[in-house]
């Protein structure tokens, strides 16, 4: 039995419907829920529902009795509680006998030594706790969302350009697609056993360079604009983020600056059998 934590999460779904692609019957996929009333699109898949929260040890424990494989995808708790939250699972699944677990981590440079400090430093932790767990565990160290780009850059591209205070920084951003389709190998076949693999593109882009693309795409001159740190926490905020995500939208812009994602790494084309998708190709579905 695979159990997907976050089932109804982004990555969460995307990599049930990897794993349904893949072949896996529905019946053998198990998915974990926090509020059983968001499961009915679940459910009429076909896969099993359980009830449970990052929070509460006990039905993690309930939820965690015959499965195989677990994919915990990261909490999306407040930053503070990341780390306790994912201990409990770790230990929900040592106590439940899980086989493998699978974790959701991220690809920086350096998580322990990076400007967001706190904000990403939760996913070094709970990779140490977990391969001190003596649980057979896979570490996916993904890079950022190709899918966020759109957000980040700010909306009319065509009249304002690309807005994000980025500097000369590079990203090898990769679509959640492909993301869940990595997870989905990893919870179908064998061999993974205490690796660390990292999920990006094999390409790092500057958001100098996302605009040149978008100017192939669009047939347009799309420049790229640096504002204030404060403007674009504002542009963020206008475009529907809190004043708290935008700001910590903000920082990841800062770390990218920085150069903290450009780690020159990619285990995808290993995993998939193929290259990762191209980023131009992933723009043009969106901006063409």
């Amino acid at each position: 039995m695979i159990l997907v934590t976050g089932a109804t999460g982004n990555l969460g779904k995307a990599t049930i419907d990897s794993l349904i692609n893949r072949g896996v019957s529905p019946n053998n996929i198990t998915a974990l829920v926090r509020d059983e009333n968001k499961s009915a699109e679940l459910r009429l898949k076909g896969l099993q529902i359980k009830i449970g929260d990052y929070q509460d040890f006990e039905s993690l424990q309930s939820a965690f009795r015959g499965v195989d494989r677990l994919l915990l995808v990261s909490s999306s708790a407040d930053i503070s509680k990341r780390f306790e939250q994912h201990k409990n699972v770790i230990n929900a699944a040592k106590e439940s006998r899980v086989g493998h677990l699978i974790y959701t981590s991220f690809d920086m440079i350096d998580l322990q030594q990076s400007v967001m400090g706190d904000e990403v430093l939760y996913h070094a932790r709970t990779a140490d706790y977990l391969k001190r767990s003596a649980i057979p565990y896979t570490l996916m160290d993904n890079t950022m969302y190709a899918d966020m780009i759109p957000f980040l850059i700010g909306k009319d591209i065509l009249n304002n350009g690309v807005s994000i205070p980025a500097g000369d920084g590079r990203t090898p951003f990769l679509p959640i697609s492909e993301m869940a389709e990595a997870n989905a190998v990893i919870l179908t076949t064998r061999g993974h056993e205490n690796k660390e693999y990292v999920i990006s593109a094999e390409t790092a882009f500057s958001f100098a360079e996302i605009a040149d693309l978008l100017s192939d795409i669009t047939g347009k001159t799309i420049t790229y604009h640096q504002p204030e740190l404060s403007t674009y926490i504002a542009q963020l905020i206008l475009t529907g983020a809190s004043e708290d995500d935008a700001a910590y939208i903000a920082r990841f812009a800062g770390a990218i600056a920085r150069g903290e994602f450009d780690t020159n790494k990619s285990d995808v084309k290993k995993l998939l059998g193929r290259s990762p998708v191209n980023l131009k190709d992933f723009l043009q579905s969106i901006y063409s």
